[in-house]
């Protein structure tokens, strides 16, 4: 036997000692290195996870002479270049150390472990062909590389979303808690509010504070009230509506006058409660006396708009559609809409309102609420017929029709853009609120409810938003008399996960590494279940789902909206002087402070002056928001007095005009302090000679807007009738 046969052999023994070493050091991995798979089969998966260019060979510890060989004359050790892209070669000179070995796996193994070796991998990185790195999915060659482990979501509050959710998660193959975890998780998914589950202080949650106080029929009318205050014709989506009890006086007498102009005229109302939901409460009048009231003839509090009474119709059904629309962020405020909804039909042949049919609620309301519990209603496999259909196939009915279906598209678009901008303002003082700035916590998103109405000439109007829309996908059926269980539903189970794994995926963490920081796991038993995903098995999942149903509609037009974000530039200034942090409501003095900071005060207007308007506005609002438990003033007030002072400022241009005159004025001044001044402006305390103003002071912002609601109503009969 020649020396070199001999060499040869003692190498080979050398080989297979060492990867029985490595063996059991990679059974000796932490469990949160791991995947979730049974411990015989974990080599094999993490091999599959890696794509490893060997398949099927056998993994057993001890190996024969002859498979020694060819890895040795292949040039590289193949246990390793299962795991890593490292490739240690074994034919280099005769001789080679045993040493030198362990050392190339040693180092391989503490890659796996996380712990890699300085330089180590930037030396492998270089030695990839097109100077690519292919560690772990990671291409940039400067960075240290690990792997990439499953997002971790807390469905333990999702509620009537958990099966759509639990779904959406499968398929990108995330980890779902549905008890919770005591490490931190990348996403909690709510169902209700923001503070279902408390202390968060990382990752994201996908409700926004305040936006339940927000979508409220009141908040909501008053936000859109102010925007067509500026901005007349670009809100013209939203029907006139009036708040209830604060303006039923004024209500009362504006029909009392448009009826005895025009006897003909007999229009329609609905009236919403301020905080129902599907449906419940909902009437229709014809006259203020009806409205319903309880003890003490109070009544409710609750929004009463006109009715649209000439509604697009589809086989004779009256229907709205229910568009999901994705708030991503607020700063920078980021909007998409899903490209397929609801279409929900009633299930009543649609007539024109009379003093007969006004309580037919299955001929008049689109909720599905009601809707279910009409003997007419449909269930219905297809996604084209039945009493909820998809909205696509509502769009291919009117466009053999002829309909230019990108035009009616692209209004829709327009009044979620407005309408979200129109939200913005008083959503940034909530937020600022319970997650103040510097103060840790997690980023927020959320998906909304859209409730449409297309008029007969296909004029989208906005009915409300639902800031917990439905996402069950399934319903009630009853499979013997008395007996209910639940079926799935088709068309729900078509558009809703779609939204919510799409949503998901959006808000994937490496999509939003500005936001949110990965949680590394403090080696706790809930990490050991997490599932390393990487780059290549990624790709491979991402290419497998459909394409993304959610379209970014903002900032992407930009261009055509960004001039209505004016009543955001007056929240920042009111953000600005709230003082302290975690409040929502803007005290006395912080208003002078904005007042003298700002340089609005002159000898024609005296800082005495300044206080009378505070009081005057701040307790005209308190007494329109009987629930606050702040006292100050609050945003819509601020609002109002800052048009009141763009009036005083300029009063020869109109409403828009003054304000940006004066918003120009303000954030110059601010702007100005802030290059001279490192920190923000503090409160100057109220001397005792001011606070002692006289209060004699009539607001002339108050007059103004009463001026503005007591303008002749302009009603849509007469567009009705056009159409």
């Amino acid at each position: 036997m020649s020396d070199h046969y001999e060499r040869v052999k003692i190498e080979l023994q050398q080989m297979k000692a060492v990867e029985s070493e490595a063996a059991v050091d990679e059974e000796q991995l932490s469990p949160a290195s791991v995947s979730s798979v049974p411990a015989d089969a974990s080599f094999a998966a993490r091999r599959d996870l890696s794509r490893s260019s060997i398949n099927g060979r056998s993994r057993s510890k001890s190996r024969s002479k002859a498979d020694g060989h060819e890895r040795q004359v292949n040039g590289k050790l193949t246990l390793m270049s299962d795991l890593t892209p490292l490739k240690p070669d074994y034919s280099q000179e005769k001789g080679q150390s045993r040493a030198s070995n362990e050392q190339n796996i040693k180092g391989t193994l503490k890659l796996l472990k996380g712990k890699t070796p300085a330089n180590g991998h930037v030396e492998s990185c270089q030695r990839q062909t097109e100077g690519k790195c292919e560690h772990h999915g990671k291409e940039d060659g400067s960075k240290v590389a690990k792997k990439r482990r499953a997002v971790t979501v807390d469905t333990s509050k999702a509620k009537t979303s958990l099966e759509a959710l639990k779904m959406s998660i499968r398929q990108l193959k995330w980890k779902e808690f549905p008890i919770g975890r005591r490490a931190a998780c990348d996403i909690y998914w709510h169902g209700v509010s923001f503070h279902d589950n408390e202390n968060i202080v990382s990752g994201q949650v996908n409700k926004f504070p305040g936006m339940i106080e927000m979508l409220r029929k009141i908040n909501l009318s008053r936000a859109v009230r102010t925007m067509q205050e500026l901005f007349p014709e670009e809100y013209n989506f939203y029907p006139r509506s009036w708040i209830l009890p604060e303006e039923y006086q004024l209500f009362s007498t504006q029909i009392r006058l448009l009826k005895d102009n025009d006897s003909t005229l007999k229009p329609t109302f609905i009236v919403k409660p301020d905080s129902g939901s599907q449906g419940d409460g909902i009437y229709l009048i014809r006259d203020p006396a009806d409205l319903r009231a309880i003890s003490g003839s109070q009544i409710k509090q609750a929004v009463v708009q006109e009715y649209i009474q000439k509604p697009l119709l589809i086989d004779k059904l009256k229907f709205d559609i229910r568009l999901y629309v994705l708030v991503r962020s607020l700063e920078p405020l980021e909007i998409y809409i899903a490209k397929e909804g609801l279409s929900r039909f009633c299930t009543e042949p649609y007539q024109e309102p009379s003093q007969k049919n006004l309580s037919h609620v299955f001929m008049h309301l689109t909720n599905y609420s009601l809707n279910v519990h009409s003997g007419n209603f449909v269930h219905s496999d297809s996604c084209s017929t039945g009493s909820k259909r998809t909205f696509s196939s509502v769009l291919y009915r009117i466009a053999s029709k002829g309909v230019d279906i990108k035009k009616v598209w692209s209004d829709i678009i327009a009044l979620v853009i407005k309408t979200v901008i129109a939200l913005v303002p008083e959503l940034k003082v909530y937020y600022q609120a319970d997650i103040p700035p510097g103060k840790p916590g997690p980023t927020c998103f959320q998906i909304l409810g859209f409730d449409i109405l297309l008029m007969k000439n296909l004029k989208p109007v906005l009915l409300e938003v639902n800031a917990n829309p439905s996402m069950r996908i399934e319903h009630e059926q009853e499979v013997s008399p008395g007996v209910y269980e639940y079926v799935p539903s088709p068309v729900d189970e078509e558009v809703k996960v779609g939204v919510i794994r799409d949503t998901l995926r959006l808000m994937d963490p490496a999509q939003r590494k500005q936001h949110a920081t990965l949680n590394t796991g403090d080696g706790s038993p809930e990490d050991a279940i997490a599932v390393e995903t990487g780059s290549d098995e990624k790709e491979s999942l991402m290419d497998s789902l459909p394409t993304l149903c959610l379209k970014q509609v903002f900032p992407k037009y930009t261009k055509q909206f960004n001039n209505l974000r004016v009543a955001e530039r007056i929240a920042a200034i009111f953000i600005r002087f709230l003082g302290v942090k975690g409040t929502m409501r803007l005290g006395p003095t912080g208003f002078r402070t904005f007042i003298r900071n700002c340089k609005l005060s002159n000898s024609s207007f005296s800082m005495a002056s300044v206080d009378i308007l505070y009081i005057d506005i701040t307790r005209r609002w308190a007494g329109m928001l009987p629930d606050s438990r702040e006292a100050g003033m609050c945003l819509q007030a601020f609002i109002e007095a800052f048009f009141y002072l763009a009036a005083r400022r300029s009063k020869a241009v109109p409403l828009r005009e003054q304000v940006l005159l004066l918003l120009e004025v303000c954030e110059g001044a601010l702007e100005g302090q802030s290059h001279s001044h490192s920190e923000k402006p503090r409160p100057q305390r109220l001397q005792p000679t001011q606070a002692s103003a006289p209060n004699t002071f009539s607001s002339p912002a108050l007059t103004r807007r009463h001026h503005l609601r007591q303008q002749p109503m302009q009603l849509s009969a007469k567009a009705n009738t056009e159409n």
